[in-house]
């Protein structure tokens, strides 16, 4: 389902308790909490801002004045005159005519940073979708190894039990039962460093959406990582009856002494959809959507912009204005209207010139910084592709281990029940099997950050995010909202007067 962030965008959401949240649900959560969201939103207000301030070029400038003067001057004749003059009052409207293209190339570079924002503004929401992914994979993961170690535990106390049982019948030595009983508590403290590594992942998860505080709830799977439960037999973890354990197979004469176990066959429903694109393909969409490359060639369009805007300096400026003034001095009176056409420039030769050299250096480097990335952007490509490719062709070699282990684990269990096995040779099958599941956790997780990771390099996309023009749909909406509060605030000011 497409999560929109459309009007209640940047609103702070927090998380219910117990409530069940999809990988879409916790990038919305992300979204909309994160400070670092917010600030480039600022940044473009700002160059929005930017722009309308060059614009303001083309638009008249009001002159207004008043004065007092009281002066006076000194006769030939010895005598003084009091000069004073009234309150006067000026006003004028002056207005650009023409400054030979230099205010067109400031409107142009600060258009050209307002796109830059906006790319910009696309690349942070891209990688803040991207580290809630690499945490919500570390919480999957962490779940299913956690689930790995606990059916473990289970195992080893159901084979602690038995032991148990046949210890007391004389059938194993104190030997096995004292390993039972180590191999046990091993279990248990690989268990509580799981959950302690599963509550860390959480805590991840949660700082990636910037929710503090926040209290219990679940997570699902998502399409490419939806393991449901590790691959375990379940009889193995029913430890009710220890009496059955002493009962030998039906027929001890079989070749093969296996338990008959029932499987839960979990793995074989792992499936995922195998990356669409070639290497190739990856790379040209990565050119074509990547934020931060669009960023740079806006970045460097405006850069040319402000090498003519710097170079321009040297060109006159042409204005033109009306004015009115009126004085009313002691002895006249003197009013009336101006009108004038000025052309002029002023400028520092050696200061313009090495103001040039800045901007053309700047230049250079915004070129140099595309040049860069491009070059980045094709290796970091590869490296993800390879890790990505390389983990589809182990996940299916690591199930058929995880299997290959079972089935050496019911062999290895089957003979130690009639006694043709001894202790050791059960407990290297059981780590052999409980290594395997977690190697396949693992590598499904390596997986799903390859390609989380392959996937943020090219910009692919995504199902659930945050743009500009949500942004400007949230802004309107945020405007609306406080015309009608000031208009009620109003209406309630007037009935409290009345």
């Amino acid at each position: 389902m497409v999560l929109t962030l459309k009007a209640e965008a940047l609103q702070s959401i927090q998380i219910e308790k117990n409530t069940s949240l999809g990988i879409n649900d916790c990038i919305k959560i992300a979204l909309n909490n994160s400070p670092v969201v917010k600030k480039y939103i600022l940044n473009l207000d700002i160059a929005a801002s930017s722009v309308g301030v060059a614009k303001s070029a083309y638009f008249p400038s009001v002159t207004l004045g008043s004065g007092f003067n009281q002066g006076y001057t000194r006769r030939n004749n010895g005598t003084t005159l009091n000069t004073r003059t009234l309150p006067a009052f000026d006003a004028g409207l002056s207005q650009l005519l023409w400054n030979f293209g230099r205010s067109d190339a400031n409107i142009r570079m600060q258009k050209f940073n307002k796109i830059a924002a906006e790319f910009d503004f696309d690349e942070i929401v891209l990688t803040t979708i991207f580290n809630v992914k690499l945490q919500y994979y570390g919480v999957l993961a962490a779940k299913n190894l956690m689930e790995v170690e606990r059916l473990n535990v289970q195992i080893n106390e159901r084979n602690y039990q038995r032991t148990l049982a046949y210890f007391e019948e004389g059938i194993k030595s104190k030997i096995d039962l004292v390993n039972a009983e180590v191999n046990l508590s091993d279990s248990k403290v690989a268990l509580v460093k799981a959950e302690n590594t599963y509550k860390n992942a959480i805590v991840a998860l949660n700082n990636a959406m910037y929710v503090a505080y926040a209290p219990e709830y679940n997570i699902q799977n998502t399409e490419t990582f939806n393991l449901r439960n590790p691959y375990v037999p379940m009889s193995l973890t029913n430890i009710d009856n220890y009496e059955k354990f002493l009962e030998l197979p039906d027929d001890i004469q079989d070749a093969v002494y296996a338990t008959k176990v029932e499987k839960s066959d979990v793995l074989s429903d792992y499936v995922f959809e195998k990356y669409p694109y070639t290497f190739e393909k990856s790379v040209s969409i990565a050119k074509e959507n990547r934020p931060d490359l669009k960023a740079l060639n806006a970045t460097l369009k405006a850069m040319r912009q402000y090498v003519l805007l710097t170079k321009r300096q040297y060109l006159p400026e042409l204005r033109g204005g009306v004015g009115y003034s009126y004085a009313n001095s002691k002895t006249y009176a003197n009013n009336g209207v101006n009108v004038y056409l000025d052309l002029n420039t002023t400028f520092n030769m050696k200061q313009v010139k090495h103001e040039v050299d800045i901007a053309n250096s700047e230049l250079n480097l915004a070129k140099t910084e595309i040049e860069l990335l491009n070059q980045n952007l094709y290796f970091d490509i590869q490296t993800a592709y390879v890790d990505m490719i390389q983990l589809e062709k182990q996940i299916p070699l690591l199930e058929t281990k995880v299997r290959q282990t079972l089935e050496n684990l019911e062999l290895a269990d089957g003979r130690y029940s009639v006694g043709l096995g001894d202790y050791i040779q059960l407990q290297d099958a059981r780590v052999n099997y409980n290594n395997a599941q977690s190697s396949y956790v693992q590598a499904v997780y390596n997986y799903n950050v390859a390609r989380a990771t392959l996937e943020r390099q090219i910009a692919l996309p995504q199902e659930n995010t945050l743009t500009v023009e949500d942004v400007k749909d949230y802004q309107k909406d945020l405007k609306k909202q406080e015309k009608e509060l000031a208009k009620k605030t109003k209406k309630t000011s007037k009935k409290d007067n009345v």
